[in-house]
């Protein structure tokens, strides 16, 4: 067994990859990429495109490819400061694929059977290939290649990272201290966004609102939305509908406040609060949305930002992967 010093970290290391699906919804700007980016001010901050967990999905080469590119552009758009945060593709940075390897022989087929996304595949009667089976794997490589000890998540995701930490901690205690134990951050569960029938927002749902829509479109998206057929005069609980806990993510606070107060009132027709609810959107998002239009107009500024992120992320992964390489006699025979 190889004698390493134990490994610590004296500030965060965020950790957060963002997988290019399509574009990016209200439920993931709210529930995830708002407070991904509230942590790019830690010490570290390594944000990446994940297509190579998108690949257990996205088998078209093209698609692929552009949504990969556009996930940059949204995240940029939306916040990321790559003078403060490492943004880079996964697929850029091959010495986690090596480390994903090395985790793969140490690691139990019990322990990824009983994953959730497996397992729920599997129960569903779906075909699970090998890629989903060893997600987790993968995922743990990610998180490990840059010594990262923070990893924002949404609950359904706590259990990869015990994952990752089962995984690491078996690799430690067989060779020595070579990786840093992450923990989960899990992020404020308040955030979650309904969608435009009342359930959770999902692209799986086809109830989503996107961030980065034409104004005139989404408005049209928001006046379809189904209400229910009480009275105008009747008085009613602004948290228990839709449209009012979307327009709270969106208005100003003394807005928000004026409108639970209308709707406790009663007296006020759904048409009024869709209209106000597309005009707080248009204003909340109207800087992102130029900002959008000028990363699309200098794709080329957006591939340098990805290549210097990468650049950077290689050396971190590099210098992780050298020291599990030694550990395990991979190295230095």
């Amino acid at each position: 067994m190889t004698n390493h010093q134990p490994l610590t970290t004296n500030h965060m290391r965020v950790l957060s990859g963002i997988q290019p699906t399509g574009r990016p919804h209200w439920g993931n700007y709210f529930g995830a990429i708002v407070q991904y980016i509230a942590l790019q001010d830690a010490e570290q901050a390594y944000y990446f495109i994940a297509n190579l967990h998108a690949l257990t999905t996205v088998r078209d080469k093209q698609l692929l490819s552009q949504y990969s590119l556009d996930a940059a552009m949204d995240l940029l758009a939306l916040g990321l400061d790559p003078q403060k945060a490492v943004l880079f593709v996964q697929s850029d940075v091959p010495e986690v694929s090596e480390l994903c390897w090395i985790l793969l022989t140490g690691t139990p087929m019990g322990l990824l059977e009983r994953c959730h996304a497996y397992k729920d595949k599997k129960a569903k009667g779906l075909a699970a290939d090998a890629g989903l089976f060893a997600y987790p794997v993968l995922q743990a490589a990610d998180i490990l290649a840059y010594d990262s000890d923070t990893v924002p998540v949404g609950e359904d995701q706590v259990q990869h990272i015990e994952v990752c930490r089962d995984i690491a901690g078996s690799f430690n205690h067989q060779y020595g201290e070579v990786f840093v134990l992450p923990k989960a951050k899990v992020l404020d569960s308040s955030a979650r966004v309904p969608g435009t029938d009342g359930e959770k927002m999902s692209k799986s749902y086809n109830n989503t609102l996107a961030v980065f829509e034409a104004a005139n479109i989404q408005k049209k998206q928001i006046m379809r939305i189904a209400t229910d057929s009480r009275p105008m005069d009747d008085p009613k609980d602004p948290q228990s509908d839709v449209l009012y806990l979307l327009y709270s993510l969106v208005a100003p606070e003394s807005d928000r406040e004026e409108m639970a107060d209308l709707y406790r009132r009663g007296g006020f027709g759904y048409g009024d609060v869709k209209k106000k609810l597309a005009e707080a959107a248009e204003a909340f998002f109207a800087e992102a949305r130029s900002r959008r239009e000028d990363w699309q107009s200098r794709p080329d500024d957006v591939r340098d930002i990805l290549a210097s992120g990468a650049a950077k992320a290689r050396q971190k992964a590099g210098e992780v992967l050298s020291r599990s390489q030694e550990a395990s006699g991979l190295k230095g025979y």
